[in-house]
């Protein structure tokens, strides 16, 4: 069939040249003439080019399959969540959906024929039409504008409507709902408010319409006081203590004397007002300035750089409190990283009142510390390997990675003193183990232990199929699933005990993961990973830089980072073990990345993942934050992996 096809296209019937086959009687048979028994290519059709249901409905799909030999015929779909069953012994082959649910709608179908010559296939999109259905809506918060997040499914595309305080709300260019990320049938976006006032306070209801129903859900926002409230009609109280000629009420307005009194009244209470303000003021400078943290609440500012989220933010109460944009003007400092503050009052940020009343930082003396060489360069200083002396009773000297602040300013050095108490209370044995401080003179100098093979994303590229061969031509020995295992399991250990400390990293990845000796892994980060892993982040607005291959939808589209968000990256974290180190979404643009997180998609199984592994990943990935595994959980299920025989974990291998 090849060579007659061959001929057809290259040797038109009105040339000579033919090919022939000889049969058993010696005779030449021309294969223009004659055609070949049983060998016709399969073709495919499908029913309908468009496949539409209502959610409920039920709808059956044929495909027609034509081929010599007589072609096999198979339905191929990905997670469609309704009941279905084909029938592919007859043909047409059918394929029926019954009940069908809004969550199919955007899957592709396809029909596949095949038979000793090759194969066809036709593919048909499943569009499902639903109601509307609101399935997120917060109390706002400030990004740039106020934002009230919400998140709408629909089918066609919802119709938007706002009501405050029962009234429509009309739009304008200080109040607008605009659609930050769209998926067929999903749309996640704000309710965005400039500069909003006590006028914009109250109830919102959001209201989503198609011509198959409705849904509504209400929110109530609080965005400042209302100064009237402060300046209202005088009390009763007020009124006794006048004097009696010079009363005046709300009701006697009606002579020019009366008048004049309220202006007296009002000019006079609003200078007292403005003097004791400046009285305050005066008082807060005098006396502030000389107090060791200053007030009790968030650090104080830090203009300099606007690096991207910290590595460790703490969340007082376990609170779910979003994020604000980073670029706000009120951080405090962890890990030399500037994090943001969102004004709400479930945050607490990070107080005095956090720290053990007996927090002691270790001082140490310059001339204790002989810097040997430079590890690398962050956004807030310079990290050197370095000998420490007389740091430990038992040893003379030991190596340690010391971490210098290049900004000496009085808010950064508050802020230095802040994070080494908080370093001090923060102990575990896969937390890198914090020594102390050096303030004598400048730079100021932070001490950690020294973790001799670096980080954890270098270290799984260079034990992984892919390592570039070494100067002596031996390659480094590939790690095997139980290695990568006793990795994964120190690392939810740490994870476990930061949860338990109310603490959210915010930026897991093994990136910011060290290894020392006997592959012992901790957590720790330097702040240089988003110079040395530029790539790894995403720039936002000229200035912050997001790490989004690790980050949850809810972290992408609100800001919105809590121990369930940190649940998502570990679940990254183990992809990267299990692939040596490979960039999650490798193939991928930022903007594609986004996208794929937000629709619903995840990461596909690493080739040597044992499917108990990949489980467990999936089990971190739930879209709702709620549904994902507890870190404990987590920390439990690694160590019974970890405890199986190896022989079944390397079955894959």
């Amino acid at each position: 069939m090849w060579i007659k096809v061959f001929q057809e296209i290259k040797f038109p019937k009105a040339e000579t040249q033919d090919f022939y086959c000889i049969n058993d009687y010696n005779q030449k048979i021309s294969l223009l003439e004659k055609p070949v028994p049983y060998c016709g290519m399969p073709s495919v059709k499908l029913n309908t080019q468009n496949l539409t249901v209502v959610e409920g409905k039920t709808i059956t799909l044929y495909c027609e399959a034509t081929g010599s030999p007589s072609p096999t015929i198979a339905w191929v779909f990905n997670n469609i969540v309704s009941k279905h069953e084909s029938d592919t012994n007859k043909n047409p082959a059918s394929f029926t959906i019954k009940n069908v649910s809004s969550s199919d709608s955007g899957i592709q179908i396809y029909c596949i024929a095949e038979n000793t010559v090759g194969e066809d296939q036709a593919s048909v999109d499943l569009t499902v039409f639903f109601a509307p259905n609101i399935t997120y809506l917060e109390i706002p918060y400030s990004d740039h504008h106020w934002c009230i997040p919400f998140s709408v499914r629909g089918n066609p595309q919802p119709v938007l409507t706002w009501l405050h305080d029962g009234a429509k709300l009309n739009e304008s260019e200080y109040i607008w709902t605009k659609i930050h990320v769209t998926n067929r049938t999903e749309y996640h976006g704000c309710l965005q408010l400039d500069n909003p006032t006590h006028v914009n306070n109250g109830n919102y209801t959001l209201v989503a319409q198609n011509q198959y129903g409705k849904d509504e859900a209400n929110v109530s926002a609080y965005f400042m006081e209302d100064p009237g409230e402060d300046y209202g009609t005088p009390t009763n109280d007020f009124e006794d203590t006048t004097n009696n000629s010079n009363q005046v009420t709300s009701t006697d307005v009606s002579n020019k004397d009366n008048e004049d009194s309220i202006t007296v009244y009002v000019v006079v209470g609003i200078a007292a007002l403005v003097c004791t303000g400046l009285v305050i003021m005066l008082i807060i400078l005098k006396f502030g300035r000389h107090s060791k943290f200053g007030m009790k609440g968030p650090s104080s500012v830090i203009s300099n750089d606007d690096d991207s989220a910290s590595p460790l933010h703490h969340i007082s109460n376990g609170s779910n409190t979003p994020s604000s944009s980073e670029g706000g003007p009120d951080a405090v400092i962890i890990g030399m990283t500037k994090i943001p503050v969102i004004e709400n009052p479930q945050y607490f940020g990070i107080t005095n009142s956090h720290l053990k009343p007996d927090t002691f930082v270790q001082h140490i003396k310059r001339h204790n510390i002989v810097l040997k060489r430079e590890l690398g360069e962050g956004a807030f200083g310079k990290v050197f390997l370095a000998e420490c002396y007389n740091l430990c009773p038992e040893q003379d000297k030991i190596l340690v990675a010391v971490k210098t602040l290049k900004d000496a300013s009085d808010n950064a050095r508050k802020d230095f003193h802040r994070e080494a108490e908080l370093l001090t209370n923060l102990q575990h044995e896969h937390i890198v183990k914090f020594y102390g401080v050096c303030v004598e003179g400048d730079p100021l100098i932070m001490v950690f232990e020294y973790m001799k093979h670096g980080d954890l994303n270098k270290f799984l590229r260079a034990h992984g199929p892919d390592a570039v061969l070494m100067a002596e031509g031996n390659r480094l020995a590939e790690l095997t699933q139980s290695q990568m295992l006793h990795i994964a399991q120190q690392i939810a250990a740490g994870m476990v005990y930061l949860a338990s400390q109310h603490f959210v990293h915010r930026d897991l990845a093994t990136r910011n993961c060290l290894v020392g000796e006997n592959l012992l892994v901790k957590i720790g980060d330097f702040g240089m990973s988003r110079d040395v892993y530029s790539t790894d982040y995403y720039r936002v607005g000229g200035h912050t830089m997001l790490p989004i291959r690790w980050m949850p939808p809810e972290s992408i589209m609100y800001r919105k980072f809590t121990t369930e968000s940190d649940v998502w990256s570990l679940g990254v974290v183990l992809w990267e073990i299990f692939t040596y180190g490979k960039q999650p979404w490798y193939q991928l643009s930022n903007n594609e990345v986004i996208e794929c997180i937000t629709q619903g998609r995840v990461l596909q199984r690493p080739r040597t993942c044992p499917k108990e592994v990949y489980d467990l990943m999936l089990g971190c990935w739930q879209r709702e934050p709620h549904m994902r595994l507890n870190i404990k959980e987590i920390y439990s299920l690694l160590q019974n992996l970890a405890k199986a025989s190896p022989v079944y974990l390397d079955i894959l291998g």
